[in-house]
Formats: structure tokens, C-alpha cells, sequence
């Protein structure tokens, strides 16, 4: 064999065999190509979007899970917020009646929660009737007969026009002089009574708010104070007017302002502070200096803590009015003064 046969031989067996394909072709056809590239791209987003359900699926799972959460959590929330409400209510009125005990004012009695009975005495077509002389709506959208004879009694309530205006229709000067509480079986007399504080004491914020419009000097910090003095009094005892139109002034206030007014009016305005501070501090037990010495618990200790709110002061309406009333008493001496000089408060 020659040198060039054997090299033959020798460069066949190193050349490798053709690639084929499966189907024993040499070459693949570009379609054939595109469509298992389709076929695998369609598999892949089939395999996303499976996934992507899982993922949804339990995304919804977990958000249904926390809304019933979050639903029990606001239920919860809401029955201690109630049983709360009720349990500081309780104490409230235990607090309460342990208060009027203390001061020796009468028990509070509980008024059932029952609407007004005195709302539906006028017929429908009497209150339509009545709305359309005074040119109001005779109905407004979603009213119905209750709120349309609020409506007309609102409308045609007469309010004065002093310095707090009230429903209530206020006396002569000469009828305001106050005499004693009357008996509480006599109705009549008691509205008379409250016509004649309420008169009082429009008398005076008015003659208080002429004298400091009539002062010079009304840009000095005094003035300023002084006006402002007036204006929080006016604010303050105007919970103390709507407790006249209603008449449910309670009567261990309602006296000691009856002595009050008419040590005023009589121009005894030491008398009348000293009934001031009777009905404010009263005779409950005020912690003055120390008020424990050793280690052990005293029994008469607990009403020194407890006297903050032994006396009518503890309320805050009912503290406003007060030392508004106070006041009014400290300009009244000055625009009326008394004859007796030792009448004059300090």
C-alpha cells in the first residue's frame, strides 16, 4: 500500500459522522424550527399563568383572611367600647349619687329615654296648615311629622335680643325683685321665678357690657381683660339660661341663686358672696396640709381624696355659671353701690 492510500485511510476515520436528526434528516426545516419555538414559548406562559393563579388564588386567601380578621378585631373593639360606655356610665351615676349624698342634694331620679310626647299634639294637617301662614315649607325631604313640629316650633319660638337671648319672656325691672323659693307643687310660681333670674341677669350683662363700651380708654390691656371677662361670662352662663327655659334647674343650685339674687338686689353683696361660696365649696372635706402620718390607713383619709368632687364645682358647666354669677355679683356692687359700706366684697 503507497503512502497516499494509507493517508486516505487514515483522514476517513478521523472525519466525524454527519449530524442527523431524529427523523434520520441531515437539516431541519426553518417552520419545523419556528413551531417547537412556539410550542415552547406557549408551555413557558402556560407554566406563568399557572403559577400566577396560584399566586392569585392565594393572595385572595389571605386578604379574605385578614378582612374576617380585621371584621373580628372591629367586633371586639366595638363590644369592650360598649361594655366600656356602659361600666363608665355606671360609675358615673354611682359617682354621682354618692355626690348628691355628700352635698345632701335629693336622689337623681333616672328619666326614661322616651321622645317628647308634647311633639306630635298638632295634627298633620294643622302643622302644615300653621307652616304655610308663616311662609316656611309646609314638608322638606325625608322630614316627617315630628321634625316638621319641631320645625314650626323652632321658627316661631320668640328669642329676645339681650345679651343671651332666651325663649323665656323677661320682666319689668320692677318685677324682678326675687322674695323666696316658692313650694314645688306651685308650677306657675316657679316659671315666674325663672323669668324673673333670667331678667336679673340680662339687666346685668347689659349694664356691664354699656359700661365697657362706654370707657375711653378701650385699647389698654386692662380693658381688653376686662371685656373678655364679659364676653367668657355671657358664654359661660348660657347653659344656665337654657336650664330656666326648661325649668329643670336642679333645686339644691336653684336656692342658694334665689338667696344670691336677692342679697344682690338688696344690695348686700358680702351676704351674697358668703351664700356664693356655700353653694361652691359648701361643708365637704377639703385636704389641707398633710394628709397622711405613718404607715397605716386612716377611714377618714378616703374622704379627703373623694371631697374634689363633693361639691357642685365638680361639674364644669355648672362651675362656669357659678363663677360667672360671682362676676356679675363684683360689677353689680360697683354700678349699684351699697349704703352700707361693709356690704362691699373684698
Amino acid at each position: 500500500m503507497d503512502f497516499a492510500s494509507l493517508m486516505s485511510k487514515e483522514i476517513s476515520k478521523a472525519k466525524a459522522p454527519a449530524s442527523t436528526t431524529s427523523e434520520g434528516k441531515k437539516y431541519k426545516k426553518r417552520a419545523d424550527e419556528e413551531a417547537e419555538r412556539q410550542a415552547a414559548y406557549a408551555a413557558h406562559q402556560e407554566k406563568l399563568e399557572k403559577e400566577r393563579m396560584a399566586r392569585e388564588t392565594q393572595k385572595r386567601k389571605r386578604e379574605e383572611e385578614e378582612a374576617e380578621a380585621k371584621e373580628e378585631r372591629e367586633e371586639k373593639r366595638r363590644r369592650l367600647a360598649e361594655e366600656s360606655k356602659v361600666r363608665r356610665e355606671k360609675e358615673e351615676k354611682e359617682e354621682e349619687a354618692r355626690r348628691r349624698k355628700r352635698v345632701g342634694l335629693p336622689e337623681l331620679v333616672e328619666k326614661e329615654k322616651v321622645e317628647a310626647v308634647d311633639d306630635d299634639d298638632i295634627v298633620e294637617d294643622e302643622v302644615v296648615k300653621l307652616l304655610e301662614e308663616i311662609g316656611e315649607p309646609t314638608s322638606l325631604p325625608g322630614e316627617n311629622h315630628r321634625q316638621k313640629v319641631r320645625r314650626y316650633r323652632r321658627v316661631t319660638t320668640v328669642m329676645t335680643t339681650g345679651p343671651i337671648p332666651t325663649s323665656l319672656k323677661l320682666v319689668d325691672e320692677k318685677d324682678m325683685k326675687v322674695d323666696k323659693m316658692p313650694p314645688p307643687e306651685d308650677v306657675e310660681a316657679t316659671k315666674w321665678l325663672y323669668r324673673q333670674l333670667a331678667s336679673y341677669f340680662t339687666m346685668v350683662l347689659k349694664e356691664w357690657e354699656d359700661a365697657l363700651l362706654r370707657e375711653d380708654k378701650r385699647d389698654t390691656f386692662a380693658s381688653k381683660a376686662a371685656y373678655n371677662a364679659m364676653a367668657q361670662s355671657k358664654q359661660n352662663m348660657t347653659p344656665l339660661f337654657r336650664k330656666f327655659e326648661k325649668g329643670d334647674l336642679d333645686v339644691g343650685i336653684l336656692e342658694p341663686v334665689v338667696e344670691i339674687v336677692k342679697a344682690a338686689q338688696e344690695r348686700r353683696y358680702v351676704d351674697a358672696n358668703d351664700g356664693y361660696l356655700t353653694l361652691s365649696i359648701g361643708k365637704a372635706a377639703w385636704p389641707i396640709g398633710v394628709t397622711m402620718v405613718g404607715i397605716h390607713e386612716r377611714s377618714a383619709r378616703e374622704k379627703l381624696h373623694e371631697s374634689d368632687k363633693g361639691h357642685v364645682m365638680g361639674d364644669e358647666v355648672t362651675r362656669k355659671f357659678l363663677q360667672s354669677i360671682k362676676r356679675c355679683l363684683s360689677f353689680a356692687q360697683v354700678r349699684w353701690p351699697p349704703e352700707d359700706v361693709r356690704q362691699l366684697m373684698g
